[in-house]
């Protein structure tokens, strides 16, 4: 047995006592993939043209094709504990402003899932996932206990905008077309407050317009709208189904970092916009999104993978689809996380 097949071996096993039914690695559910591993009907020596293990699939769906979503696993396998953030510039601004982190406490040990937090290695299946000792060989940052998983969670209760008299979609919409609060405003062609279904319960929030968000005044449209609808469209949801917004509300000139004070004039206009939803979960696409919403400077790869609360609201980290368009090693990440929001969006 080669290191990588005990490696993946032990994953597969770890997945099924979660109460996983999917593996997407390979195409394969994790009893097939298990079974297939366990008997080894076909060994590493034998000829071109051998027979298949029994169960096995010959052709692997491709990451973002729509299937099923698989079923919930145990919600106390699922649990985590919070984790102090650690502060920034623009997050002080966020927290002058009542945006202040829960008090970090930890939940009673989880089983461990080891993540990847860069591309995949070619070497292996199991390197898109590995298990923890696998996870510390190649990344030299720090590794929470084997025992533990971390969650954000940042503000306490419904989210307190201040923008009560705005009591529709549109009439935010409205507010942040003639909003002055910083200098935005006025570089930017169009204001991209985000569209979808005033009923949502799903809620995409990504980072800032982008050129072409700000010519047409929408968010998530070029490349990375077309994957992104592809994401939502393999998770069962057509665009229109969700609701889809940008941290920020118009285009920062070249595409540039905002500034805190920008985040902050920003900020309340989401907070209505959620305030309104009422989203049983969302998810937060990139690194600016999620490190700006959970006021942390943790990686996209430490904050993936995990539940996290923003203002009560179930949040789900994951890669940008525009990040996913320059590495494609990352999709299969996302569409774990992808899932995971969905399991959250479907509990009850």
């Amino acid at each position: 047995m080669t290191d990588a097949h005990a490696r993946l071996l032990a994953y597969l096993r770890q997945r099924r006592e979660l109460g996983e039914s999917e593996f997407v690695l390979d195409g394969l559910s994790v009893e097939e993939a298990y079974r297939v591993l366990a008997q080894r009907a076909t060994p590493p020596s034998a000829p071109a043209g051998a027979p298949s293990p029994a169960g096995a699939r010959s052709t692997a769906p491709g990451v973002f094709e729509a299937r099923p979503i698989p079923t919930p696993p145990d919600s106390a396998s699922r649990r985590v504990a919070a984790e102090a953030a650690k502060d920034g510039d623009w997050r002080e601004a966020l927290k002058a402003i009542d945006a202040a982190p829960a008090s970090r406490a930890k939940t009673p040990p989880a089983r461990p899932v080891g993540r990847s937090e860069g591309p995949a290695a070619e070497s292996a299946p199991a390197a898109e996932e590995a298990v923890p000792a696998a996870l510390a060989s190649r990344s030299t940052a720090p590794v929470p206990p084997q025992d533990t998983a971390y969650r954000f969670e940042v503000g306490a209760g419904a989210p307190g905008s201040g923008l009560t008299d705005l009591t529709s979609l549109d009439a935010v919409a409205a507010a942040i077309a003639r909003c002055g609060a910083c200098a935005l405003g006025a570089t930017a062609r169009n204001h991209v407050p985000g569209e979808g279904n005033p009923l949502a319960r799903f809620v995409v929030v990504g980072e800032a317009p982008g050129e072409t968000e700000d010519e047409l005044g929408r968010p998530f449209v070029g490349k990375s709208g077309e994957l992104l609808n592809k994401i939502l469209d393999a998770i069962g949801f057509k665009r229109e189904d969700v609701f889809i917004c940008n941290v920020l509300k118009h285009r920062p000139p070249g595409n540039r970092n905002p500034t805190p004070a920008e985040i902050v004039a920003c900020r309340p206009f989401l907070l209505r916009q959620l305030e309104l939803l009422q989203p049983k979960v969302i998810l937060a696409l990139g690194t600016f999104a999620a490190q700006t919403l959970l006021e942390t400077d943790s990686p996209i790869g430490k904050l993936r993978g995990l539940e996290h609360r923003y203002h009560g609201i179930p949040l789900v980290a994951t890669y940008h689809p525009a990040a996913l368009l320059r590495n494609p090693n990352w999709k299969r990440p996302a569409w774990e996380d992808v899932q995971l929001a969905r399991r959250i969006f479907d509990r009850p």
